[in-house]
């Protein structure tokens, strides 16, 4: 039988030994506390009380540190968009040891282990334990380029919770964690045994679920939830757990969001719990890729709502990338968003989108072309 004392020093940073874990037990920042906002980031409001939410609400997704949608980015870029990040107030992170098998958390700790700890907060997830595998060689896995010699191994258990956060740490090289997700419980993960994600959120709802809402209650995090492509598996968790942050990824968007209006939107509302919007460009979409989400063929339906969406976006003078951005920032159920980057430069232009004011005219006219949902939030 776990007792309370032996699940704490699991959680900690077990291959450090006893000594390190007052550091990970010390007591947390209050909720709210954060430095200084820089520029013009936007940032939440603490005072209201309810659940914890990250002070910024902008932050840095971690797909593309892990050479995700097959792109390779060189360890010295990897670096320098983290630093870029950092310089322009960014102090927000999210990742995966899924994200590269390992890669982004490594890199984005290769910087992130050097700054004040109290003035950033990080996300990982759980779910996908990581094994040596010697045999496997560098190779591209699921959407990872040169992903390194590991197999995924899913453990949904409060075993493997333990194991994943340790492992987490050690290659952030962090001593805590603020946000922990349970990451891809749901139908669109394609290599569940026997393909049933049921089975997996199961072991979940009496392993890892109760497993992080302790460790949230001892403040050993700030806060827990889910990690997901859709919202099945989001509605399900809300019957049996109480999460206080859903990861969304790919289900609120200047492009798309009736659907996470009608469902999501207002369970999470109802249970005072907050969104962070992962793929908040829908995989760099509404930035002008040749791809949607993860995938390379864009549906024909949404490449016509961008190209008109461009239109009015050109006959206001507005990027469209920047009103993406400006668009989530204007949901009070959206806490975050976490748009990942490949180079120094893409940071710095969305940190820099909330410098820009954009008309309310463009606004109107996308609400009465219905390219976006009547109901939805826009900027004042």
């Amino acid at each position: 039988m776990t007792t309370r004392r032996h699940f704490l020093a699991a959680t900690a940073l077990g291959a450090l030994g006893a000594a390190a874990l007052p550091s990970v037990l010390a007591a947390q920042p209050a909720p709210g506390a954060a430095s200084p906002a820089v520029g013009n980031l936007p940032m939440n409001d603490l005072t209201s009380g309810g659940r914890w939410r990250p002070p910024h609400r902008l932050g840095l997704g971690g797909v593309p540190l892990g050479n995700g949608f097959s792109k390779v980015v060189a360890d010295e870029t990897a670096v320098d968009v983290m630093n870029a990040a950092w310089d322009a107030g960014v102090r927000l992170y999210d990742t995966s040891p899924f994200y590269g098998l390992g890669l982004s958390e490594r890199r984005m700790g290769q910087v992130l282990s050097g700054k004040p700890r109290d003035e950033f907060v990080v996300s990982t997830k759980i779910g996908r334990v990581l094994r040596p595998d010697p045999a496997a060689g560098i190779r591209t896995v699921a959407i990872w380029a040169d992903a390194p010699p590991f197999q995924h191994v899913f453990d949904y258990t409060e075993d493997g919770v333990r194991r994943s956060i340790e492992d987490s740490l050690q290659r952030l090289g962090l001593a805590s964690l603020d946000i922990v997700y349970v990451h891809d419980l749901g139908p669109s993960t394609p290599d569940f045994p026997n393909n049933d994600w049921r089975a997996q959120f199961e072991v979940a709802r009496t392993g890892a679920f109760p497993a992080l809402a302790r460790m949230r209650d001892e403040g050993l995090i700030k806060a827990w939830g889910l990690g997901l492509n859709e919202p099945e598996s989001i509605l399900a968790a809300l019957e049996v757990a109480d999460p206080d942050i859903i990861l969304a990824a790919s289900q609120y968007s200047l492009a798309n969001h009736s659907a996470a209006l009608d469902g999501i939107v207002p369970a999470l509302q109802a249970r005072g719990a907050s969104i962070m919007v992962g793929t908040p460009l829908n995989g760099g979409f509404l930035a002008g890729k040749d791809r949607w989400n993860a995938r390379t063929q864009i549906p024909p339906e949404m490449a016509e709502k961008r190209s008109r969406m461009l239109r009015v976006a050109a006959d206001h003078g507005v990027d469209l990338r920047v009103a993406a951005l400006q668009f989530l920032n204007a949901n009070p159920t959206i806490s975050s968003f976490v748009p990942g980057a490949s180079d120094p430069d893409q940071v710095r232009q969305n940190a820099a989108a909330f410098a820009v004011t954009i008309p309310g005219a463009f606004w109107a006219e996308l609400r009465d072309g219905s390219l976006i949902d009547a109901r939805a939030p826009v900027p004042a």
